[in-house]
């Protein structure tokens, strides 16, 4: 493409250089034309040649904006719908996981974070938070997020309907890890036995997980 451009910007050229009558009207046309071929010659060479934030990767370190909507669909993880206070206070499940937006580990755990979501997020809280949104403080209360992150990412925990810390994992989770935890916390039927989600016996829980 570029070669067919230079084609058409030399002939303009030889057309200016080579007009022996002084024709205002034409040569600035000619001009005019130069002009605008030259310009977007350059554009389409930096278009090739310049890096695009807007190519987003998720093998890649680089910022790209919100990973869970860029890499799991799912919009509605960020900002959280409760803070860790009014989860513990509802005394509901929650799944607690730090992030920060330039990981690769995080882009790529961000989609079982939807996952669970999409399978629990009914009787349970997902809180996502962004490391950088964490206030530098000397302590923390365990109502708050920075009393429990240790300084890398991903880093998640799960929490029962009672607060306790029944699972921590540092780095990439696997669906199927947090799944296990999630079926004993419900007293669901393992996996191996179901693989939707099915409590024995049915309970008004039950209920809302399965619909």
């Amino acid at each position: 493409m570029l070669t067919c451009f230079f084609q058409y910007f030399s002939a303009i050229a030889h057309k200016l250089i080579n007009i022996q009558h002084f024709q205002p009207r034409r040569i600035f046309s000619h001009f005019f034309a130069l002009t605008a071929t030259a310009t977007l010659i350059v554009w389409i060479s930096l278009s090739f040649t310049s890096p695009s934030i807007a190519h987003a990767s998720i093998e890649d370190d680089h910022f790209d904006g919100n990973i869970f909507a860029l890499y799991a669909g799912n919009g509605s993880l960020v900002p959280p719908r409760v803070t860790l206070t009014q989860s513990f206070s509802g005394e509901r499940p929650t799944l607690l996981t730090f992030y920060i937006e330039d990981s690769k580990d995080c882009k790529q755990f961000s989609n079982v974070v939807s996952q669970l979501q999409a399978y629990y997020g009914k009787v349970i809280d997902f809180i996502p938070v962004n490391v950088d949104s964490i206030p530098a403080q000397v302590s923390y209360t365990p109502q708050e997020p920075g009393f429990y992150y240790k300084g890398r990412v991903p880093q998640t925990l799960l929490f029962d309907a009672a607060g306790k810390k029944k699972l921590e994992i540092l780095g990439k989770g696997t669906f199927n890890e947090f799944d296990d935890v999630l079926r004993d916390i419900f007293n669901l039927l393992p996996r191996a036995e179901s693989v939707e989600l099915k409590r024995r016996p049915l309970n008004e829980v039950n209920a809302e997980l399965v619909k």
